[in-house]
Parts: structure tokens; C-alpha cells; sequence
């Protein structure tokens, strides 16, 4: 099995890509993918061939983790 690193082309990883319900309609989205290696890949929608972000498991705990307190919140435009 393949272990992909941070930058690899997302169109190469072998992953379903998913995307969440509340997305924007107009196909701007950050897609995620399971590895089979364990640990999950990021995409932009926008350039699906583009780079992609890995994480390990524990990174994209720690993440959500933080997003679901409000850590990121004042990243955004309200």
C-alpha cells in the first residue's frame, strides 16, 4: 500500500473523496479521503488534480477537536 505525503497530486490517491452535506452548491468544498494506510488526504474541489494534505489520525482528531470548540471560528468571515 501506498503512503502518500503532503503535496501529492489528490487525482493519484486512491480514496473515495467526500465532501460535507453543508458545502456550498457552487462546487467550492474541501473534499476528505480515508488512506488505506491509515490517516485521511484533503482536496480542494476547485482543483481536483491539485495538491493534496495528508494528516495522520491523530492530527485530524486534534483538528476536529478544535473546530468543534470554536478554535478556528475568527479565521472566517461571519
Amino acid at each position: 500500500m501506498t503512503a502518500y505525503k503532503n503535496g501529492a497530486p489528490a487525482g493519484g490517491i486512491a480514496t473515495t473523496w467526500i465532501k460535507a452535506q453543508a458545502s456550498n452548491l457552487n462546487g467550492q468544498c474541501v473534499e476528505l479521503g480515508a488512506l488505506a494506510t491509515g490517516g485521511v488526504a484533503m482536496r480542494n474541489s476547485t482543483d481536483p488534480t491539485g495538491p493534496a494534505l495528508v494528516f495522520t489520525d491523530a492530527e485530524m482528531r486534534a483538528f476536529l477537536a478544535g473546530a468543534r470548540a470554536g478554535e478556528f471560528d475568527h479565521l472566517i468571515s461571519q
